[in-house]
């Protein structure tokens, strides 16, 4: 009779059919415990941190009809008037490819204008127009809401030594590529 048992048992405890996946052990954490918290990768944590406060900040923006690279491009004309395709995308951290796009659409609604360079005339410098300028004035009010839940419970110190410790990193990748 043991014998019989064991093989019902056996046949009950077949391994899952062909192209099913086992039960995962345990459940992963939430983001902010296990190695999805401080015990995690720094590279790991800055990506998610990342992906966060990007979906966030999409999220915002899409009241307002744009994304989050095109907010970085009219952020950097605002700051740096006169840029090149490609200096955007070096500053904005973008694509040449997704610059071009950005740059073709925010042209065609009226935000930014182009002249060619005074010097290098195949060379097309970008700057914001009037109408740009208030669609930043309201992206910048969605910024300013991120900005705060980001400095939430930081010292301003603190903040200080995150804004260094973050920067320094772009720095110093960048400085390496």
């Amino acid at each position: 009779m043991r014998k019989a048992q064991g093989k019902t048992r056996a046949r009950t405890e077949q391994a899952p059919r062909k192209g099913t996946l086992p039960a995962p052990l345990a459940a992963p954490p939430p983001a902010g415990e296990g190695k999805r918290g401080e015990r995690g990768y720094l590279a790991y944590l800055l990506r998610q941190a990342q992906a966060a406060t990007r979906l966030a900040f999409e999220r915002s923006l899409g009241e307002v009809g744009v994304t989050v690279p095109q907010f970085a491009v009219l952020t950097m004309l605002k700051a740096y008037p006169g840029l090149s395709g490609a200096e955007l995308a070096r500053v904005a951290v973008l694509t040449p490819q997704t610059v071009g796009v950005i740059i073709r659409n925010l042209e065609r609604d009226g935000a930014i204008s182009k002249t060619p360079h005074p010097v290098h005339g195949r060379v097309l410098q970008w700057t914001l127009t009037p109408r740009g300028e208030k669609l930043l004035e309201r992206c910048r009010g969605h910024a300013l809401a991120l900005e705060r839940r980001l400095q939430a419970g930081l010292t301003a110190r603190d903040e200080a030594v995150v804004r260094r410790w973050l920067s320094g990193i772009a720095s110093k990748f960048q400085q390496q590529s």
